[in-house]
């Protein structure tokens, strides 16, 4: 009865298709809809505003829902922590909201916004810290007196410290679980230095060291309006919030300018590092060196380039090696940009543990074959239009935009650059993706980094040249501190 139904099926389809020919010349038709240029990208534009005492304020009116949101970023971040204090931050981060204000502990400031469904969250990166709230527009009075005074007065409680503390020696201890984890870490440590702060560890002693003390002198030290810039997006008018945060910040003094560390590379030299890692049944294999910043010149082109190289499901990389030759569950990269220092010249395989080898020459042949086959027209353009028809949903909020807008301040970026960007990404050739190919894929430059269990690869790593070991031993607790069962290395 199924065999039956199926070429009844299967008559009917042809019959109402009419012929091979037809169904081939019907496929086919898609390709003649005449696609129009993109418009231009004119988005909403927030409201910028600098007060007397050096806080911007970017205001963003959206009206679809009642909703208000706001954060403020704070210059200054991990990599300005001293070494025998990494950590710091996180630390501060989030204890800055746990151990509540001055006047109200954590807790009751849960208890508080858990009553108006509302949040006042705490946070911290390698070059800032962050405070940021979330309400209904009717209750934005009642949590913007929290915000304030989580932002100008906290207390650091030991209690929260502590709970702190015991959370980062857990993830310390856990941190060599994963192989992905594991050589992402150990490459950016390949790129940048070991004792980089763009690649440094926090460890048990490093952690252990950080006191209420230290969390009260980065407050004071950081936390100033000439260091802030405050973002809000949501439902309110501009002018009566310019007022209400002039009433709340226009008398709050200036304080000491951080400034972005200097910060030099020290990239290890280029080889075959390798992690055995014996409890996995694939290797994580990474290519890497130092990339650009957005600044450069060649950012644009870079773009397209990764893009079309190793950025989607239809790069030349995925096609050859995931798709053709089956080698890889993930494969990818690009030469990475970073907003004020150099990103990660990055091309990534995840493969079993019996064709690692095959993998590294497959990676080898696709750098080496961009001289002999450069990225086609039919490339470059499937990759330009992935990036301009995606671009759109990267910035299809207002929020989204504020959010940009404050990124662009905060590193020092004209203003339009993201107005700029469609331009950017339109007006790169394909010569100019051959020529920045050409200028950053040095193939004898790069670490290559395999993490995996290298008694099972399809060949020894030393047999490609000399192998540096590394060492991914978590170093013990200082004595005398007490640590969980589950969380000893």
């Amino acid at each position: 009865m199924k065999r039956a139904y199926f070429f009844s099926f299967l008559f009917a389809v042809v019959l109402a298709s009419g012929s091979n020919a037809q169904l081939w010349a019907q496929a086919q038709a898609w390709k003649q809809i005449p696609i129009p240029k993109l418009p231009a990208f004119h988005p909403a534009q927030p409201r910028r505003i600098e007060l007397p005492n050096g806080m911007v304020v970017f205001l963003q009116e959206d009206h679809e829902l009642p909703i208000i949101d706001g954060t403020a970023r704070i210059r200054g971040g991990e990599r300005s922590v001293p070494s025998n204090k990494m950590g710091l931050t996180d630390i501060y981060g989030e204890v800055w909201r746990t151990g509540g204000t001055k006047t109200q502990t954590g807790d009751q400031l849960d208890d508080y916004l858990e009553q108006r469904a509302a949040r006042v969250e705490t946070g911290a990166s390698g070059d800032s810290t962050s405070v940021s709230w979330s309400c209904l527009k009717e209750d934005f009075d009642d949590v913007f007196r929290v915000f304030e005074d989580v932002l100008k007065n906290p207390e650091f409680r030991a209690d929260k410290i502590e709970i702190a503390q015991k959370g980062m020696y857990d993830g310390i201890s856990r941190r060599n679980d994963d192989p992905g984890q594991i050589a992402g870490r150990e490459a950016a440590k390949l790129v940048y230095g070991a004792n980089n702060p763009y690649a440094r560890n926090a460890e048990y002693a490093t952690v252990a060291a950080i006191t209420r003390q230290d969390l009260v002198e980065w407050h004071v030290k950081h936390v100033h309006p000439n260091n802030i810039i405050l973002g809000v997006v949501g439902d309110f008018d501009s002018a009566k919030m310019e007022a209400r945060l002039r009433a709340a910040f226009a008398a709050w003094p200036r304080g000491e300018a951080a400034s972005a560390p200097e910060i030099k590379p020290e990239p290890a030299k280029p080889g075959y590092y390798q992690v055995d890692k014996t409890d996995v049944n694939q290797s994580n294999i990474q290519m890497v060196a130092l990339g650009i910043t957005r600044r450069s010149p060649d950012y644009f082109a870079i773009s397209v380039f990764n893009e079309a190289f190793g950025g989607g499901f239809s790069s030349r990389l995925v096609n050859d090696i995931r798709t053709t030759r089956g080698l890889a569950y993930a494969v990818g990269g690009g030469v990475g940009s970073g907003w004020d220092h150099p990103g990660m010249l990055r091309m990534m395989v995840s493969t079993k543990s019996k064709t690692t080898f095959e993998s590294i020459a497959a990676l080898d042949e696709e750098i080496a074959d961009l001289t002999k086959r450069p990225l086609d027209d039919e490339e470059i353009k499937r990759a330009k239009d992935s990036i301009l028809n995606s671009f759109v949903f990267r910035f299809d909020s207002p929020e989204k935009v504020l959010q940009e807008k404050m990124a662009y301040e905060f590193y020092g970026y004209p203003l339009d650059f993201l107005e700029n960007y469609q331009k950017g990404i339109e007006a790169v050739t394909k010569e100019d993706v051959a020529r920045v190919a050409a200028k950053y894929l040095h193939r004898e430059q790069m670490a290559v980094l395999v993490v995996g269990h290298v008694s099972e690869f399809d060949k020894p790593l030393p047999s490609l040249g000399t192998v540096n070991k590394l060492d991914i031993a978590i170093p013990a607790p200082p004595p005398g501190l007490m640590l969980e069962p589950g969380e000893h290395p």
